[in-house]
């Protein structure tokens, strides 16, 4: 399944427009397209210049706005400071690969984590069954059942 890519055009009043529908779009639209797996790009009308990143860097603020944080603030001292010098080049490699790679683990333990639970519950089943199916050792069992029940609050009979 190929993804879906979309262009939006981004006007000097502001305004988003999807070009795939023909209709204009908000921030929060665009974000809800790149949750649902679609890969956007946004061009300035006026330039045709890329500004997907700017964009792109406008939803994650306002949910963080939203949210009242997105990053702990020693690190957001840190971005201003050293700016494009040494954070892009992390940003660019090295954050985007431990992002991806940390998804697909989660969703490899989330899967495992669902046999677990799937397995263990056909686990109880069938230790059920086997414990119905110790006929020969029944007696012992009722003997033990009943023998507690008899007893009186002492635990004499």
């Amino acid at each position: 399944m190929a993804t879906q890519r979309v262009l939006i055009k981004k006007y000097p009043n502001r305004r988003l427009y999807d070009t795939s529908t023909s209709t204009y779009v908000t921030l929060k639209n665009v974000g809800d397209m790149i949750r649902k797996g679609t890969i956007v790009e946004v061009r300035d009308v006026g330039t045709d210049e890329d500004v997907t990143s700017f964009i792109l860097t406008q939803i994650v603020l306002e949910e963080a706005k939203q949210k009242n944080s997105l990053l702990p603030s020693p690190l957001l001292h840190l971005i201003i400071q050293y700016g494009d010098n040494v954070l892009s080049e992390f940003f660019e490699t090295y954050l985007q690969q431990v992002i991806r790679s940390y998804v697909s683990q989660k969703t490899v333990f989330d899967e495992q984590f669902k046999k677990m639970l799937h397995f263990g519950l056909d686990v109880s089943e069938i230790a059920k069954k086997k414990i119905e199916d110790f006929q020969p050792f029944k007696p012992i069992f009722d003997f033990f059942a009943s023998s507690g029940k008899k007893r009186g609050p002492e635990g004499k009979g």
